[in-house]
């Protein structure tokens, strides 16, 4: 399948691989490339500039097709060095950055000048304009469906796309929701010139993290995640646990008075013990409503293989079967 986003980044799919903390390793992000599409590495969860170079090298060693690394800027005190994050990646070789959290504007002529192509993930029109307009090459659109944080607008990707594909010149990915080769035709459908999967990855068989996580996927339905830090302003979509149910019980106990610190056990210092270590009630950690969707642990061969054939389908016989035959 040919599509802009393709053509941009060399890649034979338009499917791109959601950066994920603890998830988004070199084993995963090969095996995305080697399938097609785009894997990415996540940049922050090596805990310095070296430790990614370290795992951009390994990632290297296991494909020789585009892969990418994704940087989320914080909204910290102590920032990360991001400057030198940016040069290991660039040393590393790689071309393709995907940029999320605030905006990545403060950074662009670094990655610019280093030949870096920018694809950003917004959760509105309004920040992808802005995107456009700093120079990124290609936004990620974030639907209100999304694991992790999906802004404070509530708008789902039925509306979103659409309105990005009224307003934006730069070629953009549907995400947040998606999941199989229905998920990429209506993307395409929609505006988008392909989608960003995260949840549904998780949930391979390469993806390096412990096998609860995997399983905790498949069974769970669309109505298991929960809304957390609303009234900090810092919406996450997670995957409901004992201790999701206790930060939502703080929330409702604190209302207005609530404040980052009444939540700290619940929010911080998770990911490692579950994705690594399978503790399931450790807290609170992201996770899409496309959960409903997931049924199986497959490698990513076979996932995407599956949904490039599924979507030709599709295409060619459900959708064009709807069409009536031209008069003679």
């Amino acid at each position: 399948m040919k599509t802009r986003i393709t053509e941009l980044f060399g890649i034979r799919h338009p499917i791109i691989q959601g950066g994920m903390h603890y998830v988004g390793f070199a084993e995963l992000a090969a095996a995305v490339s080697n399938a097609g599409g785009l894997g990415l590495i996540t940049g922050l969860t090596q805990r310095t500039p070296e430790l990614l170079a370290k795992e951009i090298a390994r990632c290297r060693e296991m494909t020789d097709q585009p892969f990418g690394v994704n940087l989320t800027f914080l909204p910290t005190l102590s920032s990360p060095p991001y400057p030198e994050y940016i040069a290991a990646i660039a040393e590393g070789g790689v071309r393709i950055v995907e940029t999320a959290g605030r905006s990545p504007e403060a950074y662009m002529p670094a990655l610019k000048k280093a030949g870096i192509k920018v694809i950003h993930k917004c959760t509105s029109v309004r920040h992808a304009l802005k995107a456009e307009a700093i120079g990124c090459d290609a936004v990620s659109v974030d639907g209100f469906e999304c694991g992790g944080h999906p802004g404070e607008d509530d708008l789902p990707n039925m509306i979103l796309l659409p309105r990005a594909a009224e307003e934006l010149k730069i070629p953009f990915v549907a995400s947040g929701g998606m999941a199989d080769a229905r998920s990429l035709v209506a993307a395409l459908a929609l505006g988008a010139e392909g989608m960003n999967m995260g949840t549904r990855f998780v949930a391979t068989q390469e993806a390096p993290i412990h096998q609860n996580v995997k399983d905790a996927i498949v069974a769970a339905t669309e109505l298991d995640t929960r809304l957390v830090m609303r009234g900090l302003r810092n919406t996450e979509r997670v995957l409901t646990n004992a201790s999701v149910e206790q930060l939502i019980q703080i929330e409702k106990e604190k209302g207005a008075d609530l404040k980052f610190e009444d939540i700290i056990d619940q929010v911080a210092g998770v990911y490692p013990r579950v994705m690594l270590e399978g503790e399931m009630d450790a807290g609170a950690w992201s996770c899409g409503m496309v959960v409903g969707l997931i049924n199986d642990i497959p490698t990513v061969q076979e996932l995407i293989d599956r949904i490039m054939e599924e979507a030709e389908q599709l295409i060619v016989q459900r959708l064009a079967g709807f069409l009536e035959p031209a008069l003679a």
